[in-house]
């Protein structure tokens, strides 16, 4: 499985947080799965960094690269399907993460109540 981890998802896995469903600590855990986390969380942790709404030392680049995961890169088809989604959620971090699911064929992993109740991505429930 191609799986595209949530922001939250990614960095409950980095701090090892029990927060994790089962299913999705075993999908990110299975080294025939390829795990990606997005540029866009990797701005979206620096943006909370920034502002104080986060507490996350170090680079969420090497975190990837630590853990074994790939970057996913944001492309300009990413950004367009993220905002042509007939999907009233406003959060550009949601809708780019589900564009590129969408787009890439990734099962998004995510507890995200408004992700989760949208019904147009395959998930795996974090």
């Amino acid at each position: 499985m191609d799986i595209l981890l949530d922001t939250h998802t990614f960095l409950w896995w980095d701090g090892d947080a029990r927060d994790l469903s089962a299913a999705c600590r075993a999908a990110i855990a299975d080294p025939s799965n390829r795990i990606f986390v997005s540029a866009a969380s990797v701005w979206e942790i620096a943006i909370k960094r920034r502002t104080g709404k986060l507490a996350f030392s170090g680079s969420a680049v090497e975190a990837i690269r630590r853990n074994g995961f790939l970057e996913l890169s944001i492309l300009g088809l990413h950004a367009e399907a993220a905002a042509a989604l007939d999907w009233s959620n406003a959060d550009p971090f949601d809708r780019l993460l589900v564009a590129q699911a969408q787009a890439s064929g990734l099962i998004l992993a995510t507890a995200d109540r408004a992700i989760r109740a949208y019904g147009n991505v395959t998930q795996i429930a974090a």
